[in-house]
C-alpha cells in the first residue's frame, strides 16, 4: 500500500508548536527501518498543494501547477463520459465575510444534502450552460463544468483556500474573466434564494459561493515504473480538518491516533506538508548498513525534524 498523508506537518507558529510535542513512536521506526526515495520540493502559495501533486504523480499524470485533471476524473467515476473537453469541479461553498478579509468555509460544514443541493445546482446551471459550458450534477458537494477552455485553466484546489483570504486565489489573467463573472453571477442568485433563507433559520450557514477547482483534460492513470501495479494507493485524511480550522490540539490527537494503528502493509509512505513532500519506501537490509541502522535508531526525533522539513 502506498499511504499518503496530507497536512502532516503545519506552517504556522501554533501548528510548529504543537509539533515540538508530538511523539509518534510507530512512525519512528518505520522511518529508520526505510530510505527516502522521492522529495517534491514546492511552496505555500503554489495552487496545488503537495498532497494533491504526490496523487497526480502516482496518477501517472503530466500537468503543471492547478493543472492537474482532478475534476474530469471524479466525473468519470460519477459516470460521465468525460471526452475531450476540459473539467471543473464546482464546489458549494460560504464566504465569510470578516473584520479584514473574507475567507471560505470547509464545504463539510455546510451539511448540504442531496435535495437542498440539487435546487441550488438547478438554479445556477442556466448561468454556465447560457455561456456555452455544459453542467453536471455528480453529488451534494460535487458539482462540474465542461468546456475547452478549462483544459487550460488554472485553479487553485479547495485546500488551499479554506480558512484563507480567498482574493489570494482568485482567478485571474483572460481564461479567468468570464468565469469570475458567472461566479458574481452565482452569488447574486444565492443571496436572495428562499432556500439560504431557510437554511439560516435552521442555524445552517447558507450557501452563498461556488468553487472552480480540478480542471483539465482527462487523463488514463498510467502509475510510473518506479511503483510495483499491485501497489494501491490510499490517502489517510484525518489530519486535514484540524489543519485547516487551526485545531492543533486536534490535529495532534489525530496524529496520536494515526501513529496508533499504523498499517503494517505500507510499501510507500509519502508525508505532506503545506509546501513539500517526502516519500519514503522499506530500505533492503544489508550488513553494510548496520551503522548507518544504529545511527538512526540514536535519532529520536526523527519524525519532528523530517515533518519540520516539510
Amino acid at each position: 500500500m502506498h499511504l499518503v498523508v496530507p497536512f502532516a506537518a503545519p506552517l504556522s507558529e501554533g501548528g510548529r508548536q504543537a509539533l515540538r510535542t508530538l511523539a509518534l513512536p510507530r512512525l519512528a521506526d518505520w522511518l529508520r527501518r526505510a530510505r527516502l526515495v522521492d522529495r517534491d520540493e514546492g511552496d505555500a502559495e503554489s495552487l496545488t498543494p503537495p498532497h494533491e501533486r504526490a496523487l497526480a504523480r502516482w496518477h501517472g499524470w503530466q500537468g503543471e501547477d492547478g493543472l492537474w485533471p482532478f475534476a474530469a476524473a471524479a466525473a468519470a467515476a460519477d459516470g460521465f463520459e468525460a471526452g475531450s473537453l476540459g473539467w471543473g469541479l464546482l464546489t458549494p461553498v460560504h464566504w465569510h465575510l470578516g473584520t479584514e478579509q473574507l475567507s471560505l468555509i470547509d464545504p463539510a460544514g455546510l451539511m448540504l444534502g442531496e435535495a437542498a443541493s440539487r435546487v441550488l445546482f438547478d438554479t445556477v446551471a442556466p448561468l454556465f450552460t447560457s455561456e456555452g459550458f455544459a453542467a453536471h450534477y455528480g453529488a451534494a458537494s460535487r458539482w462540474y463544468i465542461a468546456h475547452a477552455s478549462l483544459s487550460t485553466l488554472p485553479t487553485a484546489s479547495l485546500d488551499r483556500v479554506i480558512g484563507r483570504n480567498v482574493d489570494r486565489w482568485l482567478l485571474t489573467g483572460p481564461g479567468g474573466r468570464l468565469l469570475r463573472r458567472l461566479q458574481n453571477e452565482v452569488q447574486m442568485l444565492l443571496y436572495t434564494h428562499p432556500l439560504n433563507d431557510e437554511r439560516e433559520a435552521r442555524g445552517l450557514l447558507p450557501v452563498n459561493s461556488v468553487w472552480l477547482s480540478g480542471c483539465g483534460t482527462t487523463q488514463p492513470v498510467t502509475q510510473p515504473l518506479t511503483q510495483p501495479v499491485s501497489t494501491a494507493v490510499s490517502v489517510d485524511d484525518r489530519l486535514r480538518s484540524p489543519a485547516l480550522a487551526e485545531d492543533w490540539a486536534g490535529w495532534c490527537k489525530a496524529w496520536n491516533t494515526l501513529d496508533a494503528v499504523w498499517p503494517p502493509e505500507i510499501t510507500r509512505l509519502t508525508l505532506c506538508g503545506e509546501s513539500s513532500s517526502a516519500s519514503f519506501e522499506p530500505a533492503v537490509r544489508r550488513f553494510s548498513g548496520f551503522m548507518n541502522t544504529l545511527r538512526s535508531l540514536a535519532r529520536r526525533d526523527e519524525p519532528r525534524t523530517l515533518l519540520e522539513g516539510l
